[in-house]
């Protein structure tokens, strides 16, 4: 495909970065305050206040705090998130077909529903960045020549600059690679049963010596599909239109190349490992050494599990009509999508004209809405809500200034919920 029809898709894919007056994605305030914070920090007009460094959780806020600086911060978010989509769509459309041996264009309005999903929507960009600089990593060392894996070495790196967990995900997945290359198709299931029981050992182990949470309704996020559950109840729609087709296309691989070939297909061993993971492991887990939780842990890596879902299904021969069903469940998805950003910025705006008549020297109000403040404002928003920091997270409160037990260490350890909640 030539260049320019790239250029024209990667366009089309980043409409709903622009289509409203503010990006629906909940902990994008949380890292424009990132963003905004250590620049104040630099003018020295915060005492008591210091930058500490770290070395994951922190490409995405590095890049928006350089955009910041050139451009402010409204351009600043737009252009991040944009490169963070195009990163995490091409990078996933890439290892897809590679993995499919094909282009899987058929796949690709899949990958922006999964793109547009519940990370997306929940503002995690570091890890959202990881996961498309790993999908990238993927695909040039899928074939596992010397040259192509140490070509996937600086990606990877980059990988664990934006989030930790992407990347010691892919680590487990290109090991498992190695590993099934060198055995016989059969023997493969063997090597995945290993997997599984280690992960099962590692679920005791956490369980018993750190804070940890688990849930058997991870189980619902084991196929990826539930990242287009994003808003309310009308997205199951989505999510069983895309289970629908999803098994068509399994149905027709597995009439092409035969039950036994898929099950021993590493794409296959790839869905199972990812699914399990999902499941098994916490969703929750008090990192030693941190004092906040690694939380949502489940959530997000299904996210992985929905392309590796793709991947497998890229080797299916499509049948005219499962492309056209897969386009309308994509128009039926961001129908919605575009309903409801559209009802959120309408009470942002609302938001802000109230803030905007608030004097400078009055409290703001204490009302349920008021947490949403700094989601609608971003730091322009914090001048009338004095914060108390803790690693990087803003709590928005009535009161002066908190600084408490000397300087406190401002960080990037932040993702977890939206509005900028304290959470990994």
């Amino acid at each position: 495909m030539r260049k320019s029809w790239y250029l024209a898709l990667s366009i089309l894919l980043l409409i709903p970065v622009f289509w409203q007056p503010r990006v629906q994605a909940g902990d994008l305030s949380s890292h424009i305050y990132s963003a905004w914070l250590p620049q104040l920090i630099e003018t020295g007009r915060t005492q008591g206040l210091v930058i500490v460094s770290q070395t994951t959780n922190i490409l995405f806020d590095l890049m928006l705090g350089g955009l910041f600086r050139l451009f402010g911060a409204e351009s600043a978010q737009r252009i991040s998130v944009s490169i963070a989509v195009l990163v995490f769509v091409w990078g996933a459309f890439r290892f897809i077909s590679v993995v499919g041996g094909r282009p899987a264009w058929h796949l690709l309005p899949c990958v922006a529903m999964l793109a547009y999903g519940w990370v997306f929507h929940m503002g995690f960009f570091n890890f959202y960045l990881s996961m498309g600089l790993c999908f990238w990593a993927l695909s040039v060392a899928w074939e596992w020549h010397p040259r192509r894996v140490a070509f996937a070495v600086p990606l990877l790196v980059l990988a664990y600059l934006a989030h930790a967990l992407p990347f010691v995900w892919t680590v487990g997945l290109l090991v498992y690679q190695a590993l099934a290359r060198k055995i016989s198709p059969r023997s493969r299931v063997f090597v995945t049963a290993g997997w599984l029981l280690g992960m099962v050992l590692l679920q005791v182990v956490v369980g018993r010596t750190t804070f940890s949470r688990w849930s058997p309704h991870q189980i619902k996020m084991a196929t990826g599909a539930d990242q287009v559950w994003v808003f309310d109840s009308k997205y199951y729609v989505v999510l069983l239109g895309l289970l629908i087709v999803w098994t068509l296309l399994f149905l027709n691989l597995l009439k092409d190349s035969g039950p036994r070939w898929v099950v021993s297909s590493v794409p296959f061993q790839f869905c199972v490992i990812s699914a399990a993971a999902v499941f098994i492991l916490p969703t929750t887990i008090l990192l030693p050494g941190f004092h906040q939780t690694l939380v949502y842990i489940a959530e997000r890596m299904s996210l992985g599990v929905g392309i590796c879902v793709c991947a497998l299904l890229a080797a299916a021969q499509p049948r005219c009509f499962q492309r056209y069903a897969m386009a309308l469940v994509a128009v039926v998805f961001f129908g919605f999508l575009y309903r409801d950003e559209k009802a959120l910025n309408t009470i942002e705006g609302r938001l802000d004209g109230v803030i905007s008549r608030i004097s400078p020297t009055q409290p703001l109000p204490s009302h349920p809405l008021s947490r949403f403040i700094l989601h609608s404002g971003g730091p322009t928003a914090i001048p009338n809500g004095p914060t108390a920091i803790t690693n990087g997270a803003a709590a928005i409160t009535n009161g002066p200034t908190a600084i408490t037990n000397g300087p406190t260490a401002v960080s990037n350890w932040k993702e977890g919920t939206p509005c900028g909640n304290t959470s990994l």
